[in-house]
């Protein structure tokens, strides 16, 4: 039996789903029970300020449409290594990314934030039903001040924070450069308890923080990059015959009925047509005091951006 608080719960997402009305059926599968509750979470439990954040995710969503982004697109991207889906998972099932900021290969904005995109979309793809949640692994050696670059870090900071909140479970900073300890004591009163544990500075000469990889990975797994036993390293070839080979299950994802049936309108919606300002059903007030989750980390880590790189080769981009 549910619990008053879950029973709650449930209205509220009945609430939004209300308010949003029938979509088309990609964006109706997009928006399952656990999506909304993603939102709502975001947004400390107020309806209205969930309702106006999955509307405009929505909006994005259908124009940018990254759910046909395929590996052929974005291939030229990914070269260096600079973001990848690791072949491993975290002792909790949940899939893995991995990021090298001082491994940017390209100038083009754009071209960053579509790569990005679309290896957000595949690691949620790869997770299992019963996780909502990734793992950041961002590796810092090569690192330095000249990778920070502020345009890629506010497009990159605004496509995840408002169309993938709660998607992060853990993000290990390994070996990342002193500046960054200070920069954290300064940022972490301002943020929610749960999201601070969600930042972890790891260093391989500190056997303290190494205990934080152990907990997290079977280390015969885990590349030795990270401290762990597999030395093969990154190997473009191999990984893009594999996105290649996951591109082919995309169609059959955004077919299958996740969301619960609605009425399909009888017209193409007009996602320009969503008010912002749906009325507050939700009573429950998302207080400013705090950075809220999906908000907090972006803003923490902007220094993550890289631009330019060692060889000339372009500008870096940020790696949450």
């Amino acid at each position: 039996m549910k619990s008053s608080r879950q029973r709650f719960r449930c209205s509220q997402i009945s609430e939004i789903r209300r308010l949003i009305g029938p979509l088309p059926e990609k964006l109706a599968i997009y928006c399952s029970d656990a999506a909304i509750a993603r939102y709502l979470r975001a947004r400390n439990w107020n309806v209205k300020k969930a309702t106006k954040m999955l509307k405009e995710t929505l909006k994005w969503r259908a124009e940018y449409k990254p759910e046909e982004i395929r590996w052929e697109e974005v291939a030229h991207e990914a070269e260096t290594g600079k973001i990848y889906r690791s072949n491993y998972i975290d002792k909790h099932g949940r899939t893995v990314l991995v990021m090298r900021p001082s491994c940017q290969n390209s100038k083009s904005t754009k071209g960053q934030i579509r790569y990005l995109v679309y290896c957000m979309e595949n690691a949620i793809l790869n997770l299992p039903a019963d996780q909502e949640q990734m793992v950041w692994l961002i590796d810092f050696n090569g690192f330095n001040l000249s990778h920070i670059s502020l345009k890629v870090t506010r497009e990159t900071a605004h496509v995840l924070q408002e169309h993938y909140p709660e998607r992060l479970g853990v993000a290990i900073l390994y070996n990342p450069p002193k500046f960054f300890e200070p920069f954290w004591t300064v940022a972490k009163p301002f943020l929610e308890p749960k999201t601070q544990n969600k930042v972890k500075f790891v260093y391989t000469d500190d056997p303290n923080t190494k205990k934080i990889m152990e907990d997290l990975f079977e280390m015969e797994k885990l590349e030795s990059a990270f401290g762990g036993n597999d030395d093969s390293g990154f190997d473009i070839n191999k990984y893009a015959e594999r996105m290649r080979e996951e591109d082919k299950r995309i169609p059959a994802f955004w077919t299958k009925s996740e969301a619960p049936p609605e009425p399909m309108p009888t017209s193409s919606v007009d996602l320009n047509s969503f008010d912002s300002d749906a009325s507050d059903s939700g009573k429950v007030d998302g207080s400013a005091s705090h950075v809220s989750d999906s908000e907090g980390l972006i803003s923490d880590k902007s220094v993550l951006v890289t631009k330019g790189s060692d060889n000339g080769n372009g500008s870096k981009e940020l790696l949450y």
